[in-house]
């Protein structure tokens, strides 16, 4: 069997939508549902058993023997969490535990790591797993450190360095399935209903020399890029260690605003308002994946290219009425 964590969520829903599309079935979906719509990202999947959290333990003792991969990739994903107590527990805890199962069954492990390991990218975007560059790393936010903590726990422990260990550093991912994250949604999200409610989108304006208004740039990735790699790494066992998955293209918000707006058939128009202080000491002004270390490991697919994934994104699923994967 499989076991899916964060399953119900943006990554984890589409996940079991493409393997289940490719004739896996034994997968177990493991999330909370709350009071929230969250249910809805996984209505259209077929037979899933549904295990709670808090009864996970119980259920990996009592199914060890039939495991074969286990996908990580519940967490905390807010970058503006300030509860850090939550996100250690959440974020660092809880997957360490099940970095020790998979370790003592010899178990694959493929969990979620993150572009927010890189900080402000002072050390380049190159996805070593090595302790002494990890150790370099400052993220920005406690998202970051949570998740590098986790890179450096399992570095330092060699768990890289014996399969199948693979931690995954997501950038800026799109697409369907992510409406219950609120202002964590992609920006592709976020101005696809600012032109549907106000007709113009508003972006931050640029507080660096080098960098105009708007041409800040982030690494925007489709998720069924993202979804591809986990299943590709799951089949092939030819890798471990840490691989970054994004497109090695950097875009910039005017360039995603300008893409969503030709989506939606209508023209774009761009307001520059003022970055929050709160935000000021967060923000990544450049991301951009370094993919050599993917395709040296021999995953040679080519990643969607914006323009493409964002019209597939808003025509596809946004401007539907069933918006769901």
């Amino acid at each position: 069997m499989y076991i899916v964590t964060g399953a119900t969520g943006f990554i984890g829903s589409n996940l079991l939508a493409e393997m289940q599309a490719r004739g896996y079935r034994d997968i177990v979906a493991v999330d909370t549902f709350g009071n929230g719509d969250k249910w809805r990202n996984v209505a259209k999947r077929g037979a899933v058993d549904f295990v709670l959290p808090n009864q996970l333990d119980d259920f990996l003792k009592n199914n060890a023997d039939d495991i074969l991969t286990v996908f990580h990739l519940g967490a905390i994903s807010s970058t503006t969490e300030t509860d850090v107590d939550k996100i250690v527990e959440n974020n660092y805890q809880l997957t360490i535990k099940l970095y020790r199962f998979c370790q003592e069954e010899n178990i694959q492990l493929i969990y979620a790591s993150s572009a927010a390991t890189y900080g402000g990218g002072e050390f380049g975007f190159e996805d070593r797993d090595d302790i002494d560059f990890l150790s370099q790393l400052r993220p920005l936010n406690p998202y970051g450190w949570s998740k590098n903590s986790v890179d450096k726990y399992i570095s330092e422990t060699e768990g890289f360095d014996y399969r199948p260990v693979v931690g995954l550093k997501f950038f800026n991912v799109y697409g369907p399935n992510e409406y219950h994250k609120g202002m964590q949604m992609s920006v592709v999200r976020h101005f696809y209903e600012q032109y549907k409610k106000n007709g113009k989108v508003r972006l931050f304006k640029s507080y660096r020399d080098d960098c105009l208004d708007g041409e800040q740039k982030r690494d925007f990735v489709w998720v069924g890029d993202c979804v591809d790699v986990m299943i590709w790494m799951m089949e092939n066992h030819l890798a471990s260690g840490l691989f970054n998955v994004g497109t090695g293209s950097a875009t910039s918000y005017n360039t995603i605003a300008e893409c969503v707006a030709r989506s939606m058939g209508i023209e774009p128009v761009i307001e520059f308002i003022d970055m929050p202080d709160s935000v000021k000491n967060q923000y990544q002004y450049f991301t951009e994946a370094n993919l050599d270390k993917l395709r040296e490991a021999g995953y040679t697919k080519e990643m969607t290219g914006v323009p493409e994934g964002v019209e597939e994104y808003v025509r596809g699923y946004l401007m539907n009425e069933d918006i769901y994967r």
